[in-house]
Order: C-alpha cells, then sequence, then structure tokens
C-alpha cells in the first residue's frame, strides 16, 4: 500500500510540475508582461524582437516631439518657413533621399538571402546598405559645410534652427545604425545567423526602415514646402 501511495505521489507531482512547465513556457512566450493575445500564437510574430519595438517607439516618441516643435514654429513664424527652403540644397537633400531609399532596397534584399541561407548574398547587400549610409553621412557633412558657407547656423533664424535639430538628430541615427550593420556583418561571418534563426539582423532591418521613413517625412517638410 506504501508502494502504491508513494507510486502515486510521485504520479501527481509529475502532473503538477508538467502543468507548471507548460505555463512557463506560455509565459516565457509572451515574456510575461503582456496580455495573452499579444502572443505569438493569437496575434502571430512580429518582425524583429520585442527590445527593438520598444526602441523605435521611444525613437518615434522623439521625432514626433521634432514634428510638433516644427508645425508650431511654422505656424508662428509662417514668413521664415516660407523662405527657409530656398536658402538650402534641394538637390543634396534629392540625393540623400535616393541614397537612403537605395540602402533600404538593400536591406530587404539582404532578409530575402539569409532567409534561403544564402549567407554571401546576404554580406554582400549588407555591404552596399552600410555603403549607402556611409555616403548619406559624407553628403550630410558636406551639406552641413556648404551651409555654413552661406553663414547659415542655429541662429539665422528659427527655420535653421529646427532644420539643424531634425537633420542632425537624423544623422546620430544614421551613424550608429551604420555601426551595428558592420556588427550585422561580423556575426553573419561568425556564423550567428541563418535561414532558422536571424532575429538579431531582422530587428537591424526593421531599425533601418524606420530610420528611412523618417528622413522621407523630414525631407519634404525641409526642403521642398515653400
Amino acid at each position: 500500500m506504501r508502494l502504491f501511495y508513494r507510486i502515486g505521489s510521485d504520479v501527481d507531482a509529475s502532473d503538477c510540475l508538467n502543468k507548471v512547465n507548460m505555463n512557463n513556457t506560455h509565459a516565457n512566450k509572451s515574456l510575461g508582461i503582456f496580455p495573452r493575445s499579444w502572443s505569438e500564437e493569437n496575434a502571430g510574430r512580429i518582425p524583429g524582437n520585442i527590445p527593438i519595438w520598444v526602441g523605435i517607439l521611444s525613437e518615434l516618441t522623439e521625432f514626433a516631439i521634432f514634428f510638433v516643435a516644427y508645425f508650431v514654429a511654422k505656424y508662428n513664424y509662417p514668413e521664415i518657413f516660407a523662405k527657409g527652403p530656398e536658402g538650402l540644397s534641394t538637390s543634396l537633400g534629392v540625393a540623400n533621399t535616393i541614397i537612403l531609399l537605395s540602402s533600404s532596397y538593400f536591406m530587404a534584399k539582404a532578409m530575402m538571402n539569409i532567409r534561403v541561407d544564402n549567407l554571401v548574398k546576404c554580406e554582400r547587400y549588407l555591404w552596399l546598405a552600410v555603403s549607402c549610409g556611409a555616403f548619406y553621412l559624407i553628403v550630410k557633412t558636406w551639406e552641413f559645410y556648404w551651409n555654413n558657407l552661406q553663414g547659415l547656423s542655429t541662429s539665422t533664424n528659427e527655420f535653421y534652427s529646427v532644420y539643424y535639430y531634425m537633420t542632425f538628430n537624423h544623422f546620430l541615427h544614421v551613424g550608429w545604425a551604420s555601426c551595428a550593420i558592420l556588427w550585422v556583418i561580423f556575426r553573419l561571418r561568425s556564423g550567428a545567423y541563418s535561414a532558422a534563426e536571424h532575429s538579431g539582423l531582422e530587428a537591424l532591418a526593421v531599425y533601418w526602415h524606420m530610420i528611412d521613413l523618417m528622413w522621407i517625412l523630414i525631407f519634404p517638410l525641409l526642403y521642398v514646402l515653400r
């Protein structure tokens, strides 16, 4: 009887342990901090991972503040903002727009190739993407230098104050995202990414597209609308 009692107790304990493990597994998949409806089983998988999306939302909040500042300043100084873009080099703005759109294309191609385990082509497109990032930084640096030759600075008027704050902030984002691409290339060569596991590369791709999207919004506001 004691033997049966021990066996029965062991079975009950094993069942309880299995239930706890199942609950823990489900909690781990949803990180235990989000509603159950947000889990991959119910909502589907999102690109990248949750930490990168937290970062993206914080970055979007930062840019949203800049956009609000732009419209508030434009409302209060309509004549200055109407003439402001005339002092900028529209051709350099167009060049950087083409560069960033090309970089997004190369990043998308890198993702397509990692998903079919073509590491060579994936690395090739990542190098093209980081080259675009470097080229953007060079063109933007030349633009800042050209503006300085024209006597344009943050103290010129309200338009150029907003211009420099928005574009330099975006400049920094492109800079450290380009460094992140170099890190991903190093990780790719180390065998960290494959068709089965490439969440880190995917997270970077999502972040890079966010940076490009911000420029698509910045460009017409500062260079086109007059």
